[in-house]
């Protein structure tokens, strides 16, 4: 359990201890002076001094019980208040069942507006999570289960400690949608890296074997394909590593006025040669005297760099490749866009909200058999969420993609 909710459920009960403390003390004091008016009325002050000392006594203890009590309305107050700012629902129920307090997060995750006075079964709602609750109260041992539920996309664990001087008890709720998730990825993610290092660890094994015993004649054959599974190794554990960086915030853009226009015939001619090598044509399309992007140099042209690997890889000789920038204004807001256009095998419709999952690769990378590891679109897209933008594709199945980067333009100043 949460070791925050620890604190809380410990704070709850030691308060309910200590008011009965205070309680049974004040009663102990004032059983004392009544003894001693019932049974030794002699020894009880004859002259009004001794009246007034005795009322100053009562007094005096009325006024150091009402100051306890102030303190202890302070520290309710403050503990409501942290009761309902967390994120995890508390319910506290009495011995029948019914609650008696719900913060604000057990009414949404229960989407129950009110639960006072209402039953933990009316407000739970679900069979698992309400036997948990009957068995704690049956057994006076805290219970905890944890569930799925379908119809709202949700995991939810519920904690059940029994109250054993109220015999009521209190439930902490969880919602582990997110955890869950992220289990999912981590999950999904050794499974991809196992798959895609099997394959040129494979082939590199079988290779080596063959140069060892099979022709010489076929060596050089041997050597192309040893190189080429070793390079997709290579680009698979430095695409890992970026990811890996920009997961655990270990790179950050430095940020600085970049002008696009400049970077992208930077690149065209960087590329102009592959291009060339793959019979693929190449323009760019600039609108001259666009503002700066407030950009990471390196980090943009990582993107547009890999859109452009992809466009090459994709499109079948003969075809074009554009480069195009410009600027858009959507909802009071500017942006400044930079898009790879290709006239290769295009993304399926069911595809289009897929490609920039981790090694998801679709039916063009399958038909074309181009290298790759599935990483370079999902690099693309956490690279553009760090600049504060979104990266779109628009494509039609064998006529070609186009995939577009949007960055915000940010006013003068």
């Amino acid at each position: 359990m949460n070791s925050f909710l620890w604190v809380i459920v410990t704070t709850l009960f030691l308060l309910a201890a200590w008011f009965a403390w205070q309680y049974y003390d004040l009663k102990r004091r004032m059983n004392d002076y009544s003894s001693l008016i019932r049974n030794q009325p002699n020894n009880l002050p004859t002259d009004l001094k001794g009246f007034e000392n005795l009322s100053n006594a009562i007094a005096s203890l009325q006024t150091t019980f009402n100051l306890q009590l102030s303190t202890s309305d302070s520290k309710n107050v403050r503990l409501s208040t942290v009761l309902e700012q967390l994120t995890d629902g508390v319910i506290i129920a009495d011995a029948n069942g019914l609650i008696q307090f719900a913060n604000p997060a057990a009414q949404k995750l229960f989407e129950i507006p009110n639960a006072l006075g209402h039953s933990v079964t009316e407000v739970v709602r679900n069979h698992q999570l309400v036997d948990a609750w009957r068995l704690c109260q049956q057994t006076s041992e805290m219970q905890s289960e944890s569930v799925e539920l379908p119809a709202r996309h949700q995991f939810l664990q519920l904690i059940a400690i029994p109250d054993a001087h109220a015999s009521g008890s209190l439930l902490l709720v969880q919602d582990l949608t997110r955890v869950r998730k992220l289990e999912n990825v981590r999950r999904d993610f050794i499974s991809n890296v196992s798959h895609e290092l099997r394959g040129p660890l494979t082939n590199l094994r079988l290779y080596l074997d063959l140069l060892r015993i099979g022709k010489a004649s076929k060596q050089a054959e041997y050597i192309r394909v040893l190189r080429h599974e070793t390079d997709l190794l290579q680009y698979l554990i430095e695409d890992l590593l970026d990811l890996s960086r920009l997961d655990q915030g270990r790179v950050q853009p430095a940020f600085e006025a970049v002008d696009v226009n400049q970077l992208v015939e930077m690149l065209a001619g960087d590329r102009a040669a592959q291009v060339a090598a793959h019979g693929l044509s190449m323009a760019a399309e600039l609108v001259p005297g666009l503002p700066a992007a407030r950009a990471d140099r390196r980090m943009l042209l990582q993107v547009l760099s890999n859109l452009m690997t992809n466009a090459t890889n994709y499109t079948r000789r003969g075809g074009r490749i554009t480069l195009r920038t410009a600027t858009h204004k959507t909802n009071e807001q500017g942006w400044l866009t930079l898009s790879v256009c290709d006239t290769g095998l295009g993304v399926a419709e069911d595809e289009k909200n897929r490609v920039f999952e981790r090694f998801y690769r679709g039916t063009a990378a399958k038909k074309t058999g181009a290298p790759g590891t599935g990483l370079g679109l999902s690099i693309c897209h956490e690279i553009v969420v760090r600049h504060q933008g979104h990266i779109t594709v628009d494509s039609e199945p064998g006529e070609g993609s186009t995939f577009t980067v949007w960055l915000p333009i940010v006013p003068p100043g």
